[in-house]
């Protein structure tokens, strides 16, 4: 169990950054240079594409800078391919703070999480569900990470990785997605608590 709990903590935060700093952020440039060394998947807790290491070494897409397509997919200012917010895939009307944000939001405060994020941002940012995770392993916070997993994250996460990955363009970007599918489904295998079902609108 410890070292699941180090697995995932390691695994987390390095995914959450990624999804949600900039490249070329303190909190990720670091993130970034390691994975463009060799070496590192060879540490990587689970098994995943091959192919993932070599598009972590590309700069460019075409005229595309990896901050540029950062910039793309996680900004704008043109729609995004992949919205990274967790009720933009589980609320009807895929909108921003819809129930399934609600809901991870008093899940939060009945476990006296204090969770807050910059700018009043949703909380079901994927790379912020996945530092939370972390965070929560970390803690040895088990109970609570199976739930953070199985209620809040899993329930929309591979449908989101499916269409950033198609939609990714950038190498680094669809390895990004790869790895991360990888990686939850690894995490999956081993939760002792089924994942909600609940339906995807997009």
């Amino acid at each position: 169990m410890e070292q699941k709990l180090t697995d995932i903590a390691c695994s987390a935060r390095i995914l959450g950054a990624l999804f949600y700093y900039s490249p070329e952020a303190p909190e990720a440039r670091a993130i970034v240079d390691a994975l463009r060394a060799p070496g590192w998947e060879r540490e990587w807790p689970c098994a995943f594409d091959a192919a993932c290491v070599a598009g972590f070494r590309a700069r460019y897409a075409g005229d595309e800078t990896l901050a540029q397509a950062w910039q793309r997919l996680f900004i704008g200012p043109h729609a995004l391919p992949a919205p990274p917010w967790g009720s933009v895939w589980l609320d009807r009307e895929s909108v921003l703070f819809g129930d399934s944000t609600l809901a991870l939001q008093g899940w939060l405060r009945e476990n006296a999480i204090a969770f807050e994020t910059p700018l009043q941002e949703p909380a079901d940012h994927i790379g912020l569900l996945l530092l939370l995770a972390a965070w929560l392993a970390e803690q040895g916070k088990t109970r609570e990470l199976d739930e953070l997993l199985a209620w809040h994250l899993l329930p929309f996460a591979p449908r989101f990785l499916e269409v950033f990955c198609a939609q990714a363009q950038h190498p680094f970007y669809v390895a990004l997605g790869g790895l991360t599918r990888a990686t939850l489904a690894h995490w999956r295998s081993a939760l002792l608590m089924p994942v909600s079902q609940k339906p995807l609108y997009r």
